[in-house]
């Protein structure tokens, strides 16, 4: 039922429910996808990607040669030809593109190219943004990219879990066989990747949750609260840069956005725990070209998706970001 509903939801031929996290469907498609020591391409994480990317911390790191591509800094945008020339020179097995902390549109077709000239494989991960879309309001990764994951409960608002989805299953480029003599279908290696590669048994509880959410994802309710989601993170965006907040890229497409909090001389870290001790929830954040450690960052992030469940329109984000910011500017050190 899950398969076949996210199936639906996506309009993809293929799927795999089981893998326990976003970090594990990467893991899955990298066991399936690669050897140790082969090279991949991945968006920093210190400009907005994800630790499964390529961090040196994580198995991704690891495991692979990682190289990285980022945005400009005069811009806080990705500049997809140089992306591409990055490519060129570094020539990867994988190209990674998806992000934790970008609040922009992907140019999936651009790095298509970029893949195909080079013999790479494009892993789209689309935790963040999977629910808008879902619904067509962003550009969809699967008439360009070979493998697309994604978690399950962000903006997709599910059950903690993580999902692989073909657009359109093909042939394995490696040439792998069945027993019989005929090339096993790239679905085939993903499947190996999850289970016996990086999993033991299912979590069924979970994959009936994610049932659940796909069915949700597919009524109306669900399409008003994607792009009601996307209006208020505008919304917010707005109302940050009239009082003067430095939002990286100027804006946002998505669902979030990351704020440069060094022109208001505060850290990541001060503001989060300022802002926690207001019972405000957002995180501290590297921001591009940061200066500061991890666990100082310059930046934090802030989106939509929550306050929106709850019911909050345009006019409310207004109001939070006033909070926002009376309660940034008193701070008492925290």
């Amino acid at each position: 039922l899950a398969i076949d509903r996210v199936k639906e939801l996506f309009g993809v031929a293929w799927a795999n429910v089981q893998p326990h996290s976003g970090a594990q469907a990467n893991a899955a498609v990298m066991l399936a996808c690669l050897n140790p020591g082969d090279k991949i391409l991945g968006f920093d994480l210190s400009h907005g990607g994800h630790l499964t990317h390529g961090s040196p911390v994580n198995f991704s790191g690891k495991l692979y040669q990682p190289s990285f591509y980022g945005v400009e800094k005069e811009t806080g945008l990705i500049d997809w030809d140089k992306v591409v020339d990055t490519a060129r020179r570094e020539r990867p097995k994988m190209i990674i593109c998806g992000a934790s902390a970008y609040s922009r549109d992907w140019n999936y077709a651009a790095l298509r190219r970029a893949a195909d000239e080079v013999g790479a494989l494009l892993l789209a991960d689309i935790s963040h943004p999977s629910g808008l879309i879902a619904k067509g309001l962003l550009n969809s990764p699967f008439e360009h990219c070979h493998i697309v994951t994604t978690t399950t409960h962000k903006t997709l608002r599910g059950p903690r879990g993580g999902l692989i989805m073909l657009g359109q299953d093909f042939d394995n480029p490696f040439g792998l066989k069945t027993p019989k003599g005929e090339i096993r279908p790239m679905s085939a290696l993903l499947d190996s990747g999850v289970f016996p590669g990086t999993q033991g048994g299912p979590l069924e509880h979970v994959i009936a949750a994610k049932a659940i959410a796909f069915g949700e994802a597919l009524g109306e309710g669900y399409t008003r609260y994607v792009h009601q989601v996307q209006k208020n993170a505008q919304a917010l965006a707005k109302e940050f840069l009239s009082r003067g907040y430095d939002i990286i890229s100027g804006g946002t497409d998505n669902h979030l956005m990351l704020i440069d909090l060094r022109s208001k001389g505060l850290t990541g870290k001060l503001a989060e725990n300022t802002l926690v001790q207001a019972d405000i929830t957002i995180n501290k954040n590297m921001v591009p070209f940061d200066d500061k450690s991890p666990f100082v960052t310059s930046g934090i992030r802030i989106g939509s998706a929550a306050v929106t469940t709850r019911g909050l329109v345009e006019t409310d984000m207004v109001r939070i970001v006033e909070l926002i910011d009376e309660a940034l500017m008193h701070h008492a050190d925290a």
